[in-house]
């Protein structure tokens, strides 16, 4: 069974490569609030979907002290495309081990179609300047979460109008 993270716990480190092969650890974030998602696979139809909803409320995101970081296990190749392709504006990270993913919890037991297999969980943390987990969530739909994210952070997009 894959240990999940909860609040308040330290978040794990990690150093990753970015789609350019530039190293990005958790600790070039201290002092600021990072939203960090993992995903199963660049350029599939929920992955798309999430990556495009952070982007459109990047701006918005970003207005309220947060950065997001998008992670997978995809190759530094395959997360240049993506950003190309669908104009993403914030770093994705490759981890071709899923050792980070592993780490907080988002690499485990998933079921498809009566099939049951080892995998990414798509899951979000948000973690506070210190470093900290403020919100762990697993199991997130790609459809609808950003949304639902602002919510749960308190940012209502009614009142940014």
């Amino acid at each position: 069974m894959t240990t999940r993270l909860t609040a308040h716990e330290q978040a794990p480190s990690f150093t990753l490569e970015d789609a350019e092969g530039n190293s990005v650890s958790l600790s070039d974030y201290s002092g600021q609030r990072v939203i960090l998602y993992f995903y199963p696979k660049a350029n599939t139809p929920g992955c798309t979907t999430q990556a495009c909803d952070f982007r459109d409320n990047l701006a918005s995101l970003q207005s309220h002290g947060y950065q997001v970081v998008g992670i997978s296990p995809d190759s530094t190749e395959k997360l240049r495309q993506f950003i190309t392709g669908q104009d993403l504006t914030f770093p994705l990270l490759s981890d071709p081990d899923h050792a980070v993913a592993e780490a907080y919890g988002a690499w485990g037991e998933k079921k498809n179609y009566g099939k049951t297999y080892e995998g990414l969980i798509r899951s979000t943390f948000v973690i506070d300047e210190e470093g900290r987990i403020e919100v762990a969530q697993y199991n997130v739909r790609a459809k609808g979460h950003v949304a639902k994210l602002r919510r749960d952070l308190g940012i209502d997009s009614a009142t940014e109008r």
